[in-house]
């Protein structure tokens, strides 16, 4: 009780203090544990006073070490000072100028690394003034590590700098020197990268780092690029063009002018491959850098980058073409002929000298082959937008205001022929390196077509879509104008079932057409693009011939009503090219060309068409296709006009076997010796057949089909309630004749069915119940819906069952 009293009182302990007592303490019986936990207190404490000494002798170690930067940036300002100094001692001196000169760009950089040095220096030593280095012995060597790591790079750095300032250093030490500092810089990015994702408090620390390797790379890869261009001169690269001619362009290999890549040999291939293995060290280094940067954010638009070693094989190889370029500006021709010709010949040295080099450098997702390709097309497509495509875009304009047709518009069509024939020979080169071409739209500035000069011109899209309308327009309506077209039918459809449709040979000739224009843009390199191209160009197309099948049709019942034979024929090649037309677009719609271009939902978010073709109404919507509109469109033309030639029909059926519905006397008589069938009904009868069977032979199947049943439900409604519905009272022999008259009206639909009693619901039941003896006419009039169901009856109400059973006249 004693040492009880010894306590100081509980007002002035902390609050850690207090809960740990109150943790320890709490019932009397806790007080005779008093001894053990002073011995636990006693040992925590102990080991609290070692770790105090322990973070006490690193810290003085940590602060030796920024000590130590502090001497280097004294050192390094007295270097600053003592060349300042020179410099202005020796301006009277016109001998040290030169050499003072050359200095010049090495003292800047050490200037900039200074300031680069003091500006970490200020984050470290704010982040040690926070106690964030205070954490844990690991954070210390951490920030330590990193600190040591950036002095290596920057000393690395300079020492390359400093070799490539001296003429006397030799090549071997620089690359040595080079590859010392990426390997320094690829355990700072790795150090870096845990980091960040075990620290994210530590981002200042991590930007200071970040600015300082910025600076580093900031030299390493312009000193590489120039040693790697020194090298490439060195041993004869671009190869000689000037023996090439137009002549010998398509030439399958160049003999004459050997590849320096495989001709080059010995130390000097060695240097060359070991800067191009720098440079995709260098290149990935960089990658994951970004990659660790841009977390959370679109990363493999921002990273994919063309590969550097390649650029700079093209970059030489782009500047010797236009030489001969300038010569060709009326033979664009030839410009193809040759970025092909180098494009083709030096493609194989790429996979089998340079694609190792780019492996061994973990440079993952990047083909040699498919490099070179894009590069030379990317120059190729940049010549064009800089000095072909203004040119033409300078005469359209020159027409628009004079008003007198050029050949502006035949040379436009002229290049983008020769560029769709380019990509289709580049095509071929591309798949043999394994690339999947639907892969390359990944909205990267790697684009393996000469059309992608249109992915930054919109407008100049716009202008061809324009041109290409107006020239399938010029070949399209002579065409539709021709009538023998409209009576010759379909040969060689596309559709396999082309005999169903006995389409009119226009429709062919314009989806020829719109297949000529789906073909133009097929190579285009975004989906965008593609879908942009045909909503200006193909749905015109289809409108147009819209137009001038609703014109025909509106022409023919002008004209006849619809009433002469030759009217009906005009109308069903209408509809017949309108099935034609509507049964391809469905089928375009299946292919994965179209399908993407289906879901695409333009370059915009909620972007109409009428900003693109003039229409109000919004781009397609998701799950539809891009001809979604126009198969509508067609569809209801067709069941628009199928509707009228069956109204026409069957008012002309009507009109003839009015007196055949108005003779109410005929069924309470026997019929006339040898007749089967009523004279009235005949008339009638072979109207129908005879519109049919025009009907029928000039008319595809399925719109047939429709006609025919619709004519049956028509001729049942007409006949039941004329007849039927109308109070006439059946005797025996009505019945029988009546029965007669249906079997000769069902007959005539015999030829389309098997059993055409079943499209006339309503008058094969009434039959059926007019034959009925009299007790189960009586049964089913009692049994009601049931009784009546029980019975076949499913098609009658109630009341008209009652009203036909009223009108049956039993004489026995």
């Amino acid at each position: 009780m004693d040492s009880l009293q010894s306590l100081p009182p509980l007002s002035t302990l902390s609050t850690s203090v207090s809960s740990a007592l109150n943790a320890k303490l709490g019932t009397n019986h806790d007080l005779t544990q008093a001894p053990s936990i002073v011995a636990e207190f006693l040992t925590q404490c102990d080991d609290l006073e070692r770790n105090l000494v322990h973070l006490n002798r690193t810290l003085e170690s940590n602060l030796a070490s920024y000590a130590s930067f502090s001497n280097r940036i004294g050192h390094l300002f007295g270097i600053v000072n003592s060349k300042l100094t020179d410099l202005g001692s020796s301006g009277c001196l016109r001998s040290s100028v030169s050499g003072l000169g050359e200095e010049l760009p090495s003292l800047a950089k050490e200037v900039a690394r200074v300031e680069a040095v003091r500006a970490y220096a200020v984050v470290v030593f704010q982040y040690a003034k926070k106690g964030v280095f205070s954490y844990s012995m690991v954070e210390i060597e951490v920030a330590s590590k990193l600190d040591n790591l950036i002095g290596d790079i920057e000393d690395a750095v300079s020492s390359t700098m400093n070799k490539n300032l001296r003429k006397d250093s030799s090549a071997q030490n620089s690359e040595e020197t080079r590859m010392v500092a990426i390997k320094t810089l690829k355990v700072t990015e790795d150090l870096l990268t845990s980091v960040t994702k075990a620290r994210p408090q530590w981002a200042r620390l991590v930007s200071a780092v970040d600015h300082r390797v910025d600076r580093a790379l900031a030299i390493l890869r312009p000193q590489a690029i120039a040693d790697h261009r020194a090298l490439l001169t060195s041993f004869g690269w671009p190869p000689s063009l000037s023996n090439l001619t137009s002549s010998s362009l398509d030439a399958r290999k160049s003999s004459e002018v050997p590849n320096p890549l495989f001709t080059m040999h010995g130390d000097l291939k060695r240097r060359y491959c070991e800067n191009f293995f720098a440079l995709c060290r260098l290149q990935e280094l960089q990658r994951q850098r970004k990659s660790r940067q841009l977390e959370g954010h679109n990363r493999e638009v921002a990273l994919h980058q063309p590969l550097w070693a390649i650029e700079e094989l093209v970059i030489p190889v782009s500047v010797a073409c236009q030489r001969h370029f300038s010569k060709w500006i009326d033979k664009p021709e030839f410009i193809f002929a040759l970025v092909y010709k180098i494009t083709r010949d030096y493609v194989d040295s790429m996979d089998e000298l340079l694609q190792p080099l780019v492996d061994e450098a973990m440079l993952t997702g990047y083909s040699c082959k498919e490099e070179w390709i894009s590069a030379m097309v990317t120059s190729l497509s940049t010549y064009l937008a800089k000095e072909i495509f203004p040119i033409y875009i300078g005469q359209l304009e020159e027409e628009s205001v004079t008003g007198i047709r050029s050949q502006a518009r035949t040379s436009w069509l002229h290049l983008i022929d020769l560029m769709v024939s380019f990509d289709n020979r580049i095509k071929p080169l591309v798949e043999q390196s394994g690339i999947l071409l639907s892969l390359l739209e990944d909205g990267t500035p790697r684009k393996i077509s000469s059309l992608s000069v249109f992915c930054d011109r919109p407008d100049w899209l716009d202008m061809w879509a324009e041109i290409e309308l107006d020239d399938a327009m010029e070949k399209l309506k002579p065409e539709i104008d021709e009538e023998r077209n409209w009576t010759k039918k379909v040969q060689g459809a596309d559709l396999s079932n082309s005999d169903d449709y006995k389409s009119p040979a226009v429709s062919s000739i314009t989806f020829t057409c719109l297949s000529s224009l789906i073909e133009r843009c097929r190579l285009l390199p975004t989906v965008s693009l593609r879908s942009r191209f045909l909503r200006l160009t193909s749905t015109p197309v289809i409108k147009f011939f819209l137009d001038c099948l609703l014109l025909r049709c509106q022409e023919a019942e002008g004209l006849t009503a619809l009433t002469d034979d030759d009217a009906l024929i005009k109308v069903s090649n209408s509809v017949n090219a309108a099935h034609y037309s509507e049964s391809i677009l469905k089928e375009w719609c299946e292919d994965v060309f179209f399908l993407e271009m289906g879901l695409d939902q333009g370059e915009h978010p909620g972007e109409s068409v009428a900003e693109n073709s003039g229409s109000e109404v919004p781009i397609e919507e998701y799950g539809n296709g891009i001809f979604h509109e126009e198969i509508v469109k067609f569809e209801d033309f067709r069941t628009q006009w199928v509707e009228k030639i069956t109204m026409v029909i069957l008012r002309g059926f009507d009109a003839r076997c009015r007196d055949y519905i108005k003779n109410r006397r005929q069924w309470q008589e026997k019929s006339e010796e040898g007749w089967t069938v009523s004279q009235t009904l005949i008339g009638a009868l072979d109207y129908l057949q005879a519109k049919m069977a025009v009907i029928e032979e000039n008319l595809n199947r399925v719109d047939f089909a429709g006609i025919w049943r619709s004519l049956a439900a028509g001729v049942d409604k007409l006949i039941f309630n004329g007849i039927l519905m109308s109070n006439v009272k059946f005797h025996e022999e009505g019945v029988e004749r009546f029965g007669y008259d249906v079997e000769v009206v069902w007959g005539v639909f015999r030829a389309w069915c098997l059993r055409p009693e079943g499209f006339f619901p309503k008058v094969s039941e009434s039959l059926k119940l007019l034959k009925m003896e009299k007790d189960q006419l009586e049964d089913s009039l009692k049994g009601g819906q049931k009784r009546m169901k029980e019975n076949g009856i499913r098609h009658l109400s109630v009341a008209e069952v009652e009203k036909i059973g009223k009108n049956r006249v039993y004489t026995k």
